[in-house]
């Protein structure tokens, strides 16, 4: 089977994918909790807790619970893969590209794929909680997953840090 260029089926590809992942004692179709895998702070790159439920049986979506301390904020990245975050709890903002959205419990908050972005946790005493959920696994299957960081800047530092990337 073809993974890209003539020849590539997505039907194919799917079919392929789903065997390869079906639900078992390894890979259940819940995850607790208690059962999420938090990520080493060494992998994130910010203040944020990153912990994902990575056992769950998915085959193109990884889904996380993100937790920004109060008055902190993720790292300016980007990356190809679509994200959606699900406010569970907080109020903040997000810079995503040239523009500035306010959010809180309750509201998605859409990060298109390769655009610079932040978020923001506008309490000085509460955490923001998301439910994160992207199309990475999708996008490392087909071989191209890119992620870069800038570290804790603006969209226009992170623009003079890759001038050659432009979004």
């Amino acid at each position: 089977m073809a993974t890209s260029g003539e020849g590539f089926r997505m039907a194919d590809f799917l079919g392929a994918l789903t065997g390869s992942v079906r639900p078992s004692a390894a890979r259940p179709l819940v995850v607790h909790a208690g059962e999420l895998e938090t990520l080493p702070a060494g992998q994130i790159h910010n203040p944020t807790t990153l912990s994902i439920a990575g056992k769950l049986p998915t085959a193109t979506f990884e889904l996380f619970r993100q937790t920004i301390p109060p008055g902190e904020s993720s790292d300016m990245q980007r990356h190809y893969h679509e994200t959606v975050h699900f406010v569970i709890a907080g109020r903040g903002h997000s810079d995503i590209e040239d523009e500035t959205e306010a959010w809180a419990s309750g509201d998605f908050i859409y990060t298109p794929p390769w655009t610079w972005h932040r978020h923001y946790n506008d309490s000085a005493g509460e955490p923001v909680e998301f439910l994160t959920i992207e199309n990475s696994r999708l996008l490392a299957a087909l071989g191209i997953a890119r992620r870069q960081s800038a570290g804790l800047c603006t969209v226009d530092e992170a623009r003079a840090r890759f001038p050659q990337e432009r979004a």
